[in-house]
């Protein structure tokens, strides 16, 4: 059986989208499913929309994804260079072998003649292509003599090597998520392979080439490229390779979600939600943002990126990776676009939050207290996070949710001091200080039977006293239950806190 071999082959120009993602996404998760590899190629050739930082950005957000590259940029491998732009010396000889074998030719056309054509298409009431009807009337090998076509190479004309497509014939394909597919080559124009000016292939020829150099046997992409498929399939055939040709899969677009039309940045931008994995700052200083600096977890991101377009065919909804490995193929991965769905996207993370236990949360919590000054021990900051994960969904939540276990509050939420700061609670308060200053095991258990015993004889209500305490210690009607606050801050700052606000909170009459 022939080896596994996918490629995830997106261009530098820009931040990697998370419909990229996905696509490199199902190409991993297929290739580990089949024991086979994964392979990161950088398709460079389009030096127009180049833009710097975008490869590096692309290699860091598979990293955090925990996308893992077997050959490829910034690995390497057998079938390096991985980079098209330095395997330009490679395509030139394959465009001129097509052009031998009759597949091809080189077209001189200017611009001028090409916009003339067009205009008299326009006014026949017909739309333009580059095809049978017109190859032999413009400037190409299939129209000069073989001296003006080699005479003008000579001179340095700018000159493009264009596809000959066949005149009617239907092209058979078959594709692992769409079925069988077919399309009569009359409706097909003759895209350009390779151009002089900048001695580079188009994408038709370069990823033809490679992926035949690379081994690759499934091609997994996105159907952007469904259109394109005739035309590699006849590349593959013009070649000699069809008996080495990879299997092809067109996955679904990712729709907006209104679910009309495909999910782009302004979507993002208009309705609160990032559209790329990491934050991204252009050379031009505009930025975007990012699913891991707006606080999501990479497994619950691709967990949830894993389920727009693929259906495990049972109930189960969150996956680790190794389970998304073991459950992924082709044939469960839908044809329709998926709707994506930034509330969705929101509950998977807090699921995942909500399962870390306090060794994990410790390295997301500890840079939040650096960013506020604060040094304590994984253990504390750990345990800090885990009292109060089931409120959180995102770990941009934390700070918010557990500040008070780190800092004495300096100010008092108005609704609760109107509320408890009255009364006999300020003097109540002043005699639950003398009970927490008595008590030596200030565990929460303790703690917890020490002063019920002491409201109830007392009398007082349960509610009044715990209130009033989350008002001196926390400073709002916020958090877990006051015992977990009292174990974790500690009875002398406990008490501190209730002499501060005793001396500096005046009683609401």
């Amino acid at each position: 059986m022939r080896e596994v071999r996918v490629r995830f082959a997106p261009s530098p120009t820009g931040p990697l989208h998370i419909g990229g993602v996905r696509t490199a996404l199902y190409n991993y998760l297929f290739a580990r499913r089949h024991g086979g590899k994964m392979i990161l190629r950088i398709e460079d050739t389009d030096s127009q929309r180049f833009v710097p930082g975008a490869e590096e950005y692309i290699i860091e957000s598979l990293k955090w994804c925990g996308i893992e590259i077997d050959e490829g940029v910034g690995v390497g491998g057998p079938h390096a260079p991985y980079r098209q732009s330095e395997r330009r010396d490679i395509y030139l000889k394959y465009a001129k072998q097509l052009v031998e074998a009759g597949w091809a030719y080189y077209a001189f056309d200017t611009p001028e003649e090409l916009e003339k054509f067009r205009a008299e298409a326009e006014a026949a009431g017909k739309t333009f292509a580059y095809n049978y009807e017109v190859r032999t009337q413009l400037p190409t090998s299939l129209s000069l003599p073989q001296e003006e076509v080699e005479a003008r190479i000579a001179r340095g004309d700018q000159w493009v090597v264009r596809f000959k497509m066949p005149e009617n014939e239907v092209v058979k394909m078959d594709d692992l998520i769409r079925g069988h597919v077919e399309v009569n080559t009359s409706t097909l124009d003759d895209k350009v392979l390779y151009k002089s000016v900048d001695a580079l292939p188009t994408y038709h020829l370069a990823n033809i080439v490679d992926d035949h150099l690379m081994e690759v046997s499934h091609v997994i992409r996105g159907e952007e490229w469904l259109p394109s498929l005739p035309l590699h399939y006849l590349l593959y055939r013009a070649f000699g390779w069809t008996d080495t040709q990879p299997e092809f899969a067109h996955l679904p677009l990712l729709l907006k979600p209104t679910g009309s039309g495909k999910l782009s940045k302004r979507d993002g931008d208009k309705m609160g939600f990032p559209v790329f994995p990491l934050f991204w700052t252009s050379p031009t200083g505009e930025t975007s943002r990012g699913y891991r600096e707006d606080g999501y977890l990479a497994g619950a991101f691709i967990n949830m990126l894993s389920l727009l377009g693929w259906n495990p065919g049972t109930e189960q909804e969150i996956f680790s990776m190794q389970e998304l490995i073991d459950a992924f193929s082709l044939d469960r991965v839908s044809k329709a676009g998926a709707r994506f769905q930034p509330d969705k996207a929101k509950w998977f993370n807090a699921q995942y939050m909500h399962n870390l236990t306090a060794e994990e949360l410790a390295p997301l919590m500890q840079p939040i207290l650096k960013a506020h000054g604060i040094e304590v021990a994984d253990e504390v900051a750990g345990k800090a996070a885990d009292i109060m994960k089931e409120r959180m969904t995102l770990v941009t939540d934390m700070w918010d949710l557990t500040s008070f276990f780190f800092v004495a509050p300096t100010e008092y939420e108005e609704k609760l001091a109107k509320k408890q700061w009255k009364g006999e609670n300020p003097a109540m308060l002043q005699e639950l200080r003398s009970v927490l200053e008595g008590i030596e095991d200030f565990s929460k258990e303790n703690t917890e039977a020490i002063v019920r015993a002491w409201i109830e004889a007392k009398g007082f209500s349960l509610g009044q006293v715990m209130n009033t305490l989350r008002l001196a210690l926390v400073g709002a009607g916020k958090g877990p239950g006051m015992f977990d606050v009292t174990e974790f801050i500690g009875k002398e700052e406990c008490i501190k806190r209730i002499d501060t606000i005793l001396a500096t909170l005046k009683p609401i009459e």
